[in-house]
């Protein structure tokens, strides 16, 4: 992707800001983010020319558009656990928002969509999950919002005649994480060294996927394709969460922590949260797609890069 004008909803937050990094000295990036999960001082060294604002605020959307070769649309609720205490804040962030960024690009005569979905379309589905399984039927709130919005682009695209690709991402992890069962687990251990509360039974077993591997599979598979296209994108592994404690554990040379888990309905986490996640790769290695980092790997590295950021001290 090279002299593109690209335009990225949430381009300050997580995978954003790493994005950038692999866009911003082949290409002119427009960063539109209301700051409410990403960090400004994440991209303040970067040559991008950034606007404040929301994707439910229509008009500064439509009109701050302009020019525009490719939108990334990454805005969205990032945590799935804010569904349970707000129901509406997945349709109105994840669905509305996505809408408006259609519409806007639609004003705008943009052509171009690279769009972040999520493993949670699914539900609970048989493991490894190809891209053709259904009937799709999410858990969670935030699963839910995240098939709308698919659906929204896969129509946009063949009405107007947009080439939009989703990607079905399993648990991203790495530099710049801000939620999450990594980022979770450090931040218990800073406040706490003695002990480790886990949430669920600690049997949830899902796929990590690098955020480098990521964005090289979102850049690399959006030029294989025409037309509206889903891929999945994850490993070939999955890790338990009680695997994550004792590596995070481990990883920050602690001692004799004691490691205990809450429970949960049906062993879960949180009401919405899916035990077994896999996600079935080989559509994406069809193309010539594979990652780097096989799940266990991912989570190793993403504990070494954000302990130093949240500041650990050994």
């Amino acid at each position: 992707m090279k002299n593109k004008r690209i335009f990225i909803t949430g381009g300050a937050g997580f995978i954003g800001s790493n994005l950038i990094d692999k866009l911003v000295n082949e290409n002119e990036i427009v960063i539109y983010d209301n700051l409410s999960s990403g960090h400004k001082e994440w991209i303040l060294d970067k040559k991008v020319e950034f606007i404040y604002g929301d994707i439910l605020d229509f008009e500064n959307l439509k009109n701050s558009m302009k020019d525009i070769d490719i939108v990334i649309h990454l805005a969205a609720n990032p945590d799935v656990r804010l569904g349970e205490k707000n129901n509406k804040i997945d349709l109105e962030i994840n669905v509305i928002g996505t809408y408006n960024v259609l519409e806007s690009m639609r004003i705008n005569d943009v052509k171009n969509i690279i769009f972040s979905s999520s493993s949670t379309v699914y539900g609970e589905a048989p493991v490894p999950t190809p891209e053709t399984y259904g009937p799709t039927k999410p858990i969670s709130f935030y699963g839910a919002s995240k098939l709308a919005a698919e659906s929204y682009i896969s129509a946009f695209s063949e009405m107007y005649g947009i080439k939009g690709v989703s990607y079905r991402f399993a648990n991203v992890v790495g530099r710049h994480g801000t939620h999450g069962v990594i980022y979770d687990f450090i931040k218990k251990l800073m406040n706490d060294r003695t002990k480790l509360e886990v949430l669920g039974d600690g049997t949830q077993t899902k796929s990590y996927l690098h955020v480098e591997d990521c964005i090289d599979g979102i850049l690399y598979l959006f030029d294989k394709v025409n037309k509206y296209d889903v891929f999945n994108l994850g490993t070939d592994g999955y890790t338990n969460v009680m695997d994550i404690a004792k590596m995070v554990v481990k990883i920050l040379n602690l001692k004799e922590v004691n490691i205990y888990t809450t429970g949960g309905k049906e062993g879960r986490g949180w009401a919405g949260d899916i035990k077994v996640m896999l996600l079935s790769i080989e559509k994406a290695k069809s193309y010539g797609w594979k990652p780097k980092y096989n799940s266990d790997d991912a989570v190793k590295k993403a504990i070494l890069e954000l302990s130093g950021e949240l500041g650990w001290k050994y």
